[in-house]
């Protein structure tokens, strides 16, 4: 049954893959949009062509993404060193930093070390474990990639539950673990979305919303942690009573193992090697410097920032730091490998090349928005939205993108609708901020199908779990993802980053 369906999914998608160019072609020799200003057919062109596969990803994600570089320039949109340029920028530099960073923590196993302390200090009853490995997981997700935090969570928690499988049945424990692989993924996704660094969706769009508003007041890392880990506990809580429904308090009869069995699998990591312990502080350093790098401003007070104590403040930003930080890891001498340091090249060919490259072709795509005047064309269509309650577009986007991002990669998803929601909001004079964040979070809190994030897809792969379990518990999830992010946005998102509902910012105009 499943293999028939898998191959009725692949002829729909390479379906979709041969229409795509059809559909590309048409639009570019018979669709006028606009008599006066034929790049933006081409350019809704160009981005239909890369929605479309990006969604079969039967070309590869990132050379799909690389699409503009070709396509701009022989349509006229955009000249072909302005589109190269978007593809490298402060929120890449971001990105490798952090990634670089993660690596190295991977590299000497401080990942597992935190992990394991976390589930050592939360105890070892049925609860207590699913609380630990979603504690655990939301944290390292915050600060390491989500698809890696994942990655790296599995194996703890298969030999924790081969653990459980000795002392009872597998049988027993069957429900039970299903229930721990799905909080890995849905703790991995929850957690990403604190930070900046914590999911791609985050960074594409800190970039974008640059791109469309460059005078706007910085997204730093301190406000969007202020706007979203509110979201994250609230989500965090709901999503553990939920599992712990499901899958705890209704089918508890087995034995769980003491918290000797832990502890035998924390000393085989050893005494804390002098790597793990300069990598604790070096990870420390990071987050404090990110956090606390811009001025904060809370109502009527003021946190000035770090960079206030160099001349040209505004010359830093959270590349910066990260670069900086990562840098370092090349230049400090390891006791355990002599002649070597704590980061080297080896190690850093990890980095998922793929994911920058999407996010360079996501860039360029708004780039070609702004440029080429579709994104404003696209808010002149949707111009009847400005008699409809601000709430309820809030609404509608969450919707819209939950459910989408279910079947497509959550970073092309948000780098192909951000545009149209900055062109939406200049349209109707709104702050972009009120639908371009939902949007951005909604793209994370997808938890229904394999398909819809990585973790999601990592936990599938272990082969421990049926679609069925995964669409059943997600949808209640996706349904409490969706209520909270619009609340979230409408009150205490329009605090954060001070969006007056009733005046149009004049950053935007």
């Amino acid at each position: 049954m499943d293999s028939h369906i898998s191959k009725t999914g692949q002829k729909i998608k390479f379906g979709v893959f041969l229409l795509a160019p059809v559909i590309f072609s048409y639009l570019v020799f018979f669709v006028k949009l606009d008599i006066d200003n034929p790049q933006i057919t081409y350019t809704l062109a160009v981005a239909i062509l890369m929605a479309l596969w990006w969604v079969t990803e039967i070309v590869p994600l990132a050379i799909t993404s690389l699409l503009p570089v070709i396509l701009f320039p022989i349509l006229g949109i955009m000249n072909g060193k302005d589109v190269s340029s978007t593809y490298f920028n402060h929120v890449i530099l971001l990105f490798l930093g952090g990634f670089l960073v993660a690596l190295a923590m991977q590299k000497w196993n401080l990942h597992k070390r935190i992990a394991l302390k976390i589930l050592l200090l939360v105890g070892t009853g049925p609860a207590k474990i699913l609380l630990g490995f979603m504690l655990a997981t939301a944290f390292l997700s915050m600060w390491i990639s989500n698809t890696a935090t994942t990655m790296l969570m599995i194996p703890i928690l298969i030999s924790i539950i081969n653990q459980l499988e000795k002392i009872n049945s597998k049988e027993a424990v069957k429900h039970f673990s299903i229930g721990l692989l799905l909080s890995i993924a849905y703790s991995a996704s929850i957690g990403g979305i604190a930070t900046l660094v914590g999911t791609p969706p985050n960074l594409s769009f800190a970039r974008i919303f640059s791109i469309y508003f460059p005078n706007a007041p910085e997204i730093s890392f301190a406000t969007w942690f202020f706007y979203a880990f509110p979201i994250v506990v609230v989500m965090f809580a709901i999503a553990w009573f939920y599992l712990y429904l499901v899958f705890v308090k209704r089918k508890n009869k087995w034995k769980s193992f003491s918290k000797e069995n832990l502890l035998n699998i924390y000393k085989e990591l050893g005494k804390w090697s002098q790597e793990e312990k300069i990598m604790l502080i070096v990870f420390v350093s990071m987050a404090l410097l990110w956090f606390f790098r811009a001025d904060i401003t809370i109502g009527s007070t003021t946190l000035y920032g770090w960079q206030n104590l160099f001349k040209n403040p505004n010359y830093f930003n959270d590349g910066t730091v990260a670069i900086f930080i990562a840098t370092i890891l090349f230049v400090i001498p390891s006791k355990q490998q002599k002649g070597k340091f704590l980061m080297d090249w080896k190690t850093a060919e990890g980095i998922p090349w793929e994911i920058i490259l999407l996010f360079g072709g996501g860039f360029a795509l708004a780039t070609g928005f702004k440029e080429s005047g579709l994104s404003h064309w696209f808010g002149e269509q949707l111009i009847w939205l400005k008699d409809v309650h601000p709430f309820l577009i809030v609404l509608a986007i969450t919707i819209i993108i939950t459910f989408l991002t279910e079947i497509t990669s959550n970073t092309a998803t948000i780098e192909t609708f951000l545009p149209v929601l900055a062109g939406l909001a200049m349209s109707i004079e709104m702050n972009p901020l009120l639908f371009m964040l939902p949007a951005t979070i909604a793209s994370s809190l997808a938890f229904m199908l394999p398909v819809a994030t990585p973790p999601n897809a990592i936990v599938f792969g272990t082969n421990r779990l049926q679609i069925i379990d995964m669409t059943k518990t997600g949808f209640f999830l996706n349904i409490a993802g969706i209520i909270i992010v619009t609340l979230a946005t409408y009150y205490l998102g329009t605090f954060i980053f001070n969006i007056q509902l009733d005046a149009f910012p004049l950053w935007a105009k």
